[in-house]
């Protein structure tokens, strides 16, 4: 398509965008590529300064640059038509929504697949081979089921939702519309409820409910666990990554974003919009308050409290963990001092 035609339909989708065009390239743009790999024909982005240095030699034929940089007169210098946007990594996930379209199954029910008569299928969905879905299942319209998932008794899941290959989706759990449930994950098994006692563990039933609210994606090889009582909750537009583990009873608000490796423990609150970077580890019953970031491997063993940034085992303050790394750097030269005053002070 034309680099015009492409703004065009950019911008009618861009709400959050206001655009600004460099009018007198008008190139055919065929697809789209990274900014260090780009070849002629294809848009690209830039994305700070850290990638700016990448005007003056990417081959691409358009590309997306934050507005107010600077970079606008140097792409038309070398030919490279342009848009200047506040969100330029946005505008370019739309930009390859035009070139790309994940792939969907048409319409059918694979003759190996195994649906109890009491199941209801909505319309114009597809099961793949070898599903198995059990007694009382609800499934709404337009859902893909691929091979070899295994969903128990009860379930419920609603329209346009895709459960691809092998996942399974425990008794009773509830998801929403347009949800999407990755390879390998598993939604609503037991939560690991165990009593002690003199004679052993004494395994406390798991009889609650795992949701999961419209819109909520589950990364590849992710568990969701349900609770002995109530209700473990996923809410609407969280994503999680791959490995994750949501512990029986947790709570995650809405738009919040979970990174690979993060394990939450029982009863864990978190709140809206808040982002957990790989391999965070929340202790039980913590409570996460709304826009908190926990930076890489944080250990969290009390609540964070809304819009606060914390790092490190355990977690404390981002700016309050930068100081303290910076001492501990000096941590050789302070020992040195030390034993030099020592020297000086004995007798």
């Amino acid at each position: 398509m034309k680099f015009s035609e492409l703004v065009q339909k950019i911008g009618a989708k861009a709400t959050k965008n206001s655009l600004e065009l460099n009018p007198d390239s008008d190139m055919e743009i065929v697809g789209i590529a990274p900014i260090d790999d780009a070849k002629s024909g294809t848009i690209s982005y830039i994305e700070g300064k850290k990638y700016a240095s990448y005007v003056d030699k990417t081959g691409a034929s358009a590309l997306i640059l934050p507005e107010d940089s600077g970079l606008q007169d140097k792409a038309t210098a070398r030919g490279i038509a342009w848009m200047a946007a506040p969100e330029t990594r946005l505008v370019f996930a739309e930009a390859i929504a035009l070139f790309y379209q994940p792939f969907l199954p048409q319409p059918q029910i694979h003759s190996t697949a195994v649906i109890d008569s009491t199941a209801t299928i909505g319309k114009d969905c597809y099961i793949g081979a070898h599903v198995a879905i059990e007694a009382a299942v609800k499934i709404g319209d337009r859902v893909s089921i691929y091979p070899n998932v295994v969903i128990y008794p009860e379930v419920q899941i609603g329209n346009d939702t895709i459960l691809h290959a092998n996942c399974t989706i425990h008794e009773r759990s509830q998801i929403g519309s347009n949800c999407v449930i990755h390879s390998g994950a598993v939604i609503g098994a037991e939560g690991f409820g165990f009593v002690p006692t003199p004679t052993g563990w004494f395994k406390m039933e798991q009889s609650g409910y795992t949701i999961l609210e419209n819109g909520v994606e589950v990364g590849c090889n992710s568990t969701v666990d349900r609770p002995a009582v109530g209700e473990t909750r996923i809410k609407q537009d969280t994503k999680l990554d791959n490995l994750v583990h949501i512990g029986h009873g947790c709570t995650i608000g809405s738009n919040t974003a979970i990174a690979a490796q993060v394990g939450l423990a029982g009863g864990v609150k978190v709140g809206n919009n808040v982002l957990l970077a790989g391999q965070v580890g929340i202790s039980n019953q913590a409570e996460i308050g709304d826009g908190a970031i926990a930076t890489a491997k944080a250990g969290i063993h009390s609540n964070v409290a809304a819009g606060t940034m914390v790092t490190g085992i355990p977690a404390i303050p981002h700016k309050l963990f930068l100081k303290a790394t910076a001492v501990y750097n000096r941590l050789p030269e302070m020992y040195q001092s030390l034993k030099e005053l020592q020297k000086r002070s004995s007798p």
